[in-house]
């Protein structure tokens, strides 16, 4: 029996062929990338606190074509379009009138300064890059975010996914076909537990899926240590309402929610008052900035992989 779908609606595709579904995936990602308007805000992103706040920025939200928040800057590797024009890496774009957007690599060291922002999101971003990557980009996370800034990760939760395999009710893994058909992302997927399995760890370009030891194990790692506080949060509920707020509930049933507080208070207007227990932060930038090129141990064509399938 073929598994190529007969569906009109999703011709030639086939689950059971996850290299073969890239370029569709990519497709689809294409279209999620196309806006009405795109306005240069500032022909390069600004780097300090003072100027990101000049901008109405205090937070960033990586793979985000669109951040809902009225105080964030979206970022993705993968530029936004109009009919006639595009992002590149560089500038800040209003995009559509409403939304801040520049184009930024994950595997590169990020524009901003030390203890910059205040707030860091990423929403099924990590699964995207290999470990080594996610963990030279959170490098980068700590060494930008304030005394007392947050960074808010969520991912597929293997914990969840290895539950489901063995439920033989089903009903994890049901609610998560019947998501991906309220979505129209693709035909019906087949219902076999291993099936299910392993469609996590090879579709939508997913590289490494986390359990809450693995993620805390790369926070860790990466210089978020017995300093800061690390904990496990539901959907919508963290450090900050307005940050919690930007998870989306279409995949609340498969997500992992982990928040992490560097050490110290925000002081409005205080951009230079970083208190002595914020290792990393401040100290050391030049060498923070190279880790994410020498510590990734990314292959060539990674970047490319660092920008999520928005929606999955």
């Amino acid at each position: 029996m073929t598994s190529v779908s007969a569906d009109p609606a999703f011709p030639g595709w086939d689950w059971e062929d996850p290299a073969g579904l890239d370029a569709t995936m990519a497709r689809f990602t294409e279209n999620l990338a196309a806006c009405r308007s795109l306005r240069t805000l500032r022909p390069k992103v600004p780097s300090s606190h003072a100027e990101l706040r000049e901008l109405g920025v205090t937070g960033i939200e990586f793979a985000a074509f669109r951040t809902p928040h009225p105080e964030g800057l979206g970022t993705d590797l993968l530029p936004l379009h109009t009919e006639g024009a595009g992002t590149e890496p560089g500038p800040v774009y209003l995009v559509d009138d409403v939304h801040r957007f520049t184009q930024l690599d994950i595997t590169e060291p990020l524009p901003f300064d030390d203890a910059s922002v205040d707030w860091v999101y990423a929403e099924h971003l990590i699964e995207h890059v290999p470990l080594g990557t996610v963990i030279a980009w959170l490098r980068e996370v700590r060494r930008v975010l304030r005394p007392g800034g947050v960074v808010r990760l969520t991912t597929p939760d293997l914990e969840r996914y290895v539950q489901g395999y063995l439920d033989q009710r089903g009903g994890f893994f049901a609610r998560h076909r019947r998501r991906l058909r309220t979505l129209r992302v693709g035909p019906p997927m087949p219902e076999r537990r291993a099936f299910m399995i392993n469609q996590i760890f090879y579709h939508f370009g997913h590289r490494w899926i986390y359990d809450e030891a693995e993620l805390r194990h790369a926070l860790s790692t990466a210089g978020f240590g017995s300093d800061c506080v690390v904990t496990r949060h539901d959907f919508q509920t963290g450090i900050r309402a307005d940050v919690a707020a930007l998870d989306t509930s279409f995949r609340r049933d498969e997500t992992l929610y982990i928040e992490a507080v560097v050490p110290g208070v925000v002081i409005e207007g205080a951009d230079e008052e970083v208190e002595a227990g914020q290792e990393g932060a401040s100290a050391s930038g030049a060498a923070a900035r190279g880790a994410v090129s020498e510590g990734s141990g990314a292959p060539a064509g990674d970047s490319a992989a660092a920008s999520a399938v928005e929606g999955f």
